[in-house]
């Protein structure tokens, strides 16, 4: 009777194979694990100097719609300088990637190191999750593993911008060609005076008058431009405005003068 009571309270070895079997792995999995072995958990880590955003809503992301992949353009939105004095502007459409851009970073930083107060400003964001798949594979069984951060840049996209410390254009030039150089798309060169660019058009005409145009966030505008504050720049852009539609008038006035002439002589 004593044995009886004394295997009914004490487990017995199926119990407890069954039990550590599930309990094993997870304890496992929050272990860290040595260097000659491999752990079965991956999580994304984002390094202080990495580009990649701090927090997202999904790991994985739709490419979404045929146009929406890679932009074809048609937009005036981010096509002006608005920190700097020179930058990089796309001519085409692509998706680059955050390696590419970090290597952009390092290299323009590392060539205007030599001005003091010059700054170097990045006007896009890798924040689009790419996901793939290995070759050979069936189709089905879910999305890819995540691979890296990426962004899509339209046709007339500002990349980079360089300003500040008075900066010359030579060095602005020699350091944005290092980026040029290590980006996957066809690049411009443009400084303050570029016109907007919409797709593959480029023009004057595309620009806003100056009562609807928005103020440079940068002190680097008006360091180029010897200009003292915003209101400045305002009234300047109107009293230019009103002198380039003044002599528009005289020279009209005096087309019609000289044609009068030509026919009572």
């Amino acid at each position: 009777m004593l044995g009886h009571l004394t295997s009914l309270l004490r487990p017995s070895s199926s119990a407890i194979a069954s039990s550590s079997r599930f309990t094993l792995p997870l304890s496992l999995s929050l272990t860290p694990r040595s260097s000659g072995q491999t752990s079965t958990v991956s999580q994304q880590v984002r390094h202080r100097g990495q580009l990649a955003p701090r927090r997202t809503k999904f790991k994985k992301s739709a490419k979404g719609a045929p146009g929406t992949q890679i932009p074809i353009g048609g937009s005036l939105k981010g096509t002006t300088l608005h920190h700097g004095t020179y930058g990089l502007r796309a001519c085409s459409s692509t998706r680059i990637s955050a390696a590419q851009l970090t290597s952009c970073q390092m290299a323009v930083r590392r060539r205007i190191k030599s001005v003091k107060g010059a700054q170097l400003y990045l006007r896009v964001f890798p924040d689009i999750p790419v996901c793939v798949k290995g070759n050979e594979q069936r189709m089905g069984k879910g999305k890819g593993s995540f691979e890296y951060w990426s962004c899509r840049v339209s046709p007339g996209k500002v990349i980079f911008e360089v300003g500040g410390g008075g900066i010359r254009e030579e060095i602005a030039k020699a350091a944005l060609k290092l980026a040029q150089a290590r980006l996957p798309l066809q690049t411009e060169f443009i400084n303050i005076s570029s016109s907007p660019r919409l797709g593959k058009i480029s023009s004057p005409s595309l620009a806003a008058p100056p009562s609807a145009r928005t103020l440079p966030a940068g002190l680097a505008f008006f360091d180029a431009k010897d200009e003292g504050g915003a209101r400045d720049v305002v009234m300047k852009r109107e009293e230019k405005s009103v002198d380039e539609i003044v002599r528009g008038m005289e020279a009209v006035a005096l087309a019609k003068g000289e044609a009068a002439k030509g026919v009572d002589a």
